[in-house]
């Protein structure tokens, strides 16, 4: 009799210690599986919180690099373009001679923050230039690029358009005479184009 109740009792504290086991496993699993979540959760929040930083970042460089510009006599800054991006600073637009194009450079490269400067200055050709010619030059390009873009001969991915002056330049490589002259020849169709200057080369 005593032997029984006791088997009894051994089954007990073995049955016991099996459920507690179970119970601790179970909620040192769920335990790992909230935490894993939760830091899931955290890395995606903090990734969005650098993506919003950069962009507040950039623009706030930008606005910097501005107020540099306009802070200094010499430098004509409503001539000239600023944007942004990942602290890369890049400067567009007009200036009367070479030495100012590589101060306002210098200007940009000093604001806190500002990686490096992409020079994308051009320096003005000659007194009658100014700032709208610069705008309708590059309005000039785009429409040569659209028109390049929406022709089914010309291989506008691979043609380079600039302006200056209304004097059109296309380089890069076609793969025919045909559409080296195709090119051109839309070139030459916009409206304010003075001449176009044919750099492209035919594909050997």
């Amino acid at each position: 009799m005593n032997k029984t109740k006791l088997t009894k009792s051994l089954m007990a504290i073995v049955m016991g210690s099996a459920l507690l086991s179970g119970t601790a496993f179970s909620e040192d699993t769920f335990t790992g599986q909230a935490k894993a979540a939760l830091s899931d959760a955290g890395t995606k929040i903090d990734s969005s919180m650098k993506k919003v930083d950069g962009y507040m970042s950039d623009s706030s460089i930008t606005a910097k690099v501005k107020a540099a510009l306009l802070n200094d006599s010499t430098i004509k800054s409503s001539d000239i373009s600023v944007n942004t991006h990942q602290g890369v600073v890049t400067l567009e637009g007009i200036v009367p001679s070479q030495d100012l194009a590589g101060k306002t450079v210098m200007v940009a490269k000093g604001v806190t923050g500002v990686r490096s400067v992409s020079d994308k200055l051009r320096v003005q050709d000659s007194a009658q230039q100014t700032f709208k010619d610069y705008v309708g030059d590059a309005a000039t390009t785009s429409e040569i690029k659209a028109k390049l873009i929406a022709d089914d001969i010309v291989p506008s991915r691979k043609i380079k358009v600039s302006t200056t002056n209304g004097v059109v330049q296309l380089s890069g490589t076609v793969d025919s005479q045909a559409q080296l002259q195709r090119a051109e020849g839309i070139a030459k169709a916009i409206e304010g184009v003075k001449s176009v200057k044919n750099d492209l080369t035919v594909k050997q």
